[in-house]
């Protein structure tokens, strides 16, 4: 069982800066990749970016050059630096981990951008 907890979001205004952590606790080794997604109410959960044990990252095109997916794996976490913020940012951010076939998933951060 892999545990996954986020931290970090809040309210921002758009052009601001917020950064996410998802800390990873209990059976973290052979976990392939790690990565965040984010929903709105009425919506699908949408990807937003991953980062591979191997330290390879993807971003879904509407972040990339604002948002950054790292990790310290000394602390078994992952960040999200997301910068100029924009209001279709808003939404429900949770971390996702994945470990064989099995898909692990934290309890969401939210996150408002303000306009």
């Amino acid at each position: 069982q892999v545990h996954l907890v986020e931290s970090g979001g809040g309210l921002v205004q758009a052009g601001g800066s917020l950064r996410l952590s998802c800390a990873a606790s209990g059976s973290i080794f052979s976990i392939t990749a790690m990565g965040w997604y984010r929903q709105v109410p009425g919506k699908q959960r949408e990807w937003v970016a991953t980062i591979t044990s191997v330290g390879g990252t993807r971003y879904v095109s509407s972040v990339k050059g604002r948002f950054t997916i790292s990790r310290d794996n000394a602390k078994n976490t992952v960040y999200l630096q997301m910068n100029s913020l924009k209001p279709e940012d808003t939404g429900a951010y949770y971390c996702n981990a994945e470990r064989a076939v099995v898909q692990y998933w934290g309890q969401g951060t939210q996150v408002t951008v303000s306009s």
